[in-house]
């Protein structure tokens, strides 16, 4: 494994960027918005070796959450669309900036919103448990992206 394990909360992100239409696919590039959408990501691929000028990837070498979308929607890692579903218009930026980058914290007051709803959240834990197992299984590599944007 050519990359650190992103922090388990980048799924739920991934699965709002999903669920949002956010992710614009290419032949060998997507671009990924952020979910206000005032920032947009670029994700590329050449076989098995995958780059992305997000801050978890650029920065700290781990899957974020755009290259997570980006492997779920070319079959890489698994994709439940319900699941998916539930995490549509989450505002991610603004619940991270409110409970200061405490991703655990953000996911969590979002799941408890999701509970409150009737969902079940037990399975939609297993469902990002299965999608963080699959990462650890991944053999790609992953590297930085430029942080100018395409021109």
């Amino acid at each position: 494994m050519a990359f650190k394990m992103p922090k388990k909360e980048k799924i739920y992100e991934a699965y709002s960027a999903v669920s949002d239409g956010r992710v614009s696919m290419g032949d060998a590039s997507a671009q990924v918005l952020s979910s206000d959408k005032s920032k947009a990501y670029t994700v590329t691929w050449d076989g098995d070796t995958y780059s992305s000028n997000d801050n978890s990837t650029y920065w700290q070498g781990a899957l974020g959450y755009p290259v997570i979308a980006v492997l779920m929607l070319r079959g890489i890692l698994p994709l439940d669309r319900g699941t998916a579903e539930l995490f549509r218009d989450v505002p991610w930026k603004e619940l991270n900036a409110m409970y200061r980058n405490d991703y655990a914290k953000a996911t969590e007051s979002v799941l408890g919103v999701l509970e409150g709803r009737g969902a079940d959240v037990g399975a939609v834990r297993a469902e990002a448990d299965a999608v963080y197992d699959a990462i650890g299984r991944l053999d790609i590599s992953v590297r930085r992206g430029s942080l100018r944007p395409p021109v």
